[in-house]
């Protein structure tokens, strides 16, 4: 128990520094630029301090109990020696985690509203979830026979960029979104330990190269599916209508301020919901299909009760504290009708939530612990935060002039490709697997909130195209930094 708390007071504090990038942005803004302290200045700063002890209770989840239990699940399968469970284990995880994923259906639920509903948003997280799961059984089977994961994923990014061509341009956007939301919270500790777990236990693997690569490819999936969904369902001329933005879009960043201990019960009884499809898919084949009982049951009990407090925390934290100072910050930006601020807002905001986001510095880590190649920790925090920074600024460039996101993500990818070439082979899957990790839960909803209410706010765009896309920037930029700067730093061997 001590240890436990130790542990716990260690990890308040760093998720309490890992927070300070963002409260620094918000308090500069405020006092030099709008020059004004915001009324509800102490229920904000309430939301922040629940949202480090979310951030706590998360990490120690992960530690003690969706790590381990992912490196388990991976030793059990490979023991059995049958590729076709493992990978049926796989869809299955991938689907269950994806269907019920909250990031997911918010932003489904946005599309449906903006369209009036010709966006179904059951149908969009069934086609997500499908694409998680497949993808996931596929990269089981890859990882197991060593196929090369660089081929595999550039191979998918030529055939996302390819179907863009001939995609209604109004769900582009969507679609890239859509890849990055399916990489959440809850689905990619435990796919990221699955993918470890492979690579530690068979012969001849590298954790760095074979072990990841799994978020990278749940990413490309849904981009593909929801944008052939637009072109064989929706037709050519979907989204050339006016689109409204409604009012229930924008009340799902409020939170409603008061407590009771019935409301908190609920609420963690909705966020325990959430992830009942995934212990339920872990209980079915560890007991059906393994056999075996549970190893270390009360390690992974604690771990997923952190994992709901944390998740929990997560939520009130940010619809209490950040949502309220971003969208206050976001309307002064726009009334002051100077684009510097905007921008300049968009690359901080962006690098402040990075530098925040949980499951970054658990997958980071978790990678320098399990790894024979020893990680800058700090500087791959550092290098991914600033390239969601330049992916948000970048993307708010685009809404504010209007321009064409295939023309642009066409180009952003065809880098990736050239820097995939000369980067160091060890790097590369980590690379495409922090792209997906950074669009998580702290970053999804600020910067798809701060990306519809641009585009509603600057005459002549429309919501549906121009609002959506800033979370696939928010994705490819972090992969052309870190892999930068591992090519600069092996050059200089």
């Amino acid at each position: 128990m001590n240890e436990l708390i130790r542990q716990f007071r260690h990890t308040f504090v760093e998720s309490a520094v890992n927070l300070v990038p963002i409260l620094l942005i918000i308090i500069g803004f405020q006092l030099f630029v709008f020059q004004s302290v915001p009324e509800n200045v102490i229920s904000i700063c309430i939301g922040f301090f629940i949202v480090i002890v979310g951030v706590t209770f998360f990490l120690m989840g992960l530690e003690i109990g969706i790590f381990p239990l992912g490196n388990n699940l991976s030793s059990e399968f490979l023991e059995r020696k049958s590729i076709f469970l493992f990978a049926l284990f796989g869809f299955a995880l991938g689907f269950s985690a994806s269907i019920a994923e909250p990031a997911i259906i918010a932003v489904a639920s946005q599309a449906g509203e903006i369209t009036n509903g010709t966006l179904d948003p059951l149908t969009l997280r069934l086609i997500i979830a499908t694409s998680v799961g497949l993808i996931t059984a596929f990269g089981i089977v890859r990882t197991i026979l060593g196929w090369n994961i660089a081929i595999i994923i550039l191979t998918g990014y030529v055939i996302v960029l390819v179907i863009t061509y001939f995609t209604p341009p109004a769900i582009i956007g969507l679609a890239y979104d859509s890849g990055g939301v399916a990489t959440n919270v809850a689905t990619v500790p435990l796919i990221v330990a699955l993918g470890i777990g492979i690579a530690s236990a068979l012969q001849g693997r590298s954790v760095l190269k074979d072990g990841f690569g799994f978020v990278a490819l749940a990413a490309i999936t849904p981009m593909i599916s929801i944008q052939l969904y637009g072109i064989f369902a929706l037709g050519s001329d979907f989204g050339t209508q006016t689109l409204e933005f409604v009012s229930k879009v924008e009340d799902e960043a409020h939170y409603e301020n008061g407590f009771t201990i019935i409301k908190v019960i609920s609420d963690l009884f909705k966020t325990f919901l959430n992830l009942v499809p995934i212990i339920g898919t872990i209980l079915i084949f560890q007991y059906l299909v393994i056999k075996k009982p549970l190893a270390n049951v009360s390690g992974i009990i604690f771990g997923f009760i952190f994992l709901i407090i944390g998740l929990y925390g997560f939520i009130v934290g940010i619809k209490l504290g950040l949502f309220p100072i971003g969208e206050s910050i976001a309307v002064n930006l726009v009334q002051m009708n100077n684009v510097f601020f905007i921008y300049l807002f968009a690359f901080l905001i962006g690098f402040g939530t990075t530098m925040a986001e949980p499951a970054l510095v658990a997958v980071i880590k978790q990678a320098d612990k399990m790894s024979d190649v020893r990680l800058n920790v700090t500087m791959i925090r550092l290098l991914v935060a600033i390239g969601v920074g330049f992916g948000i600024l970048f993307g708010a460039y685009k809404i504010v002039n209007g321009y064409n996101i295939w023309l642009l993500i066409t180009m952003l990818y065809s880098i990736v490709v050239i820097l995939t070439i000369f980067a160091p082979k060890q790097i590369v899957a980590f690379s495409f697997d922090l792209g997906g990790v950074t669009t998580s839960e702290i970053t999804v909803p600020i910067v798809t909130a701060f990306g519809i209410f641009l585009a509603t706010n600057i005459e002549g765009r429309n919501i549906l195209l121009d609002g959506f896309g800033l979370i696939a920037f928010a994705s490819v930029f972090p992969m052309i930094t870190v892999m930068s700067y591992s090519i600069i730093t092996n050059l200089k061997k």
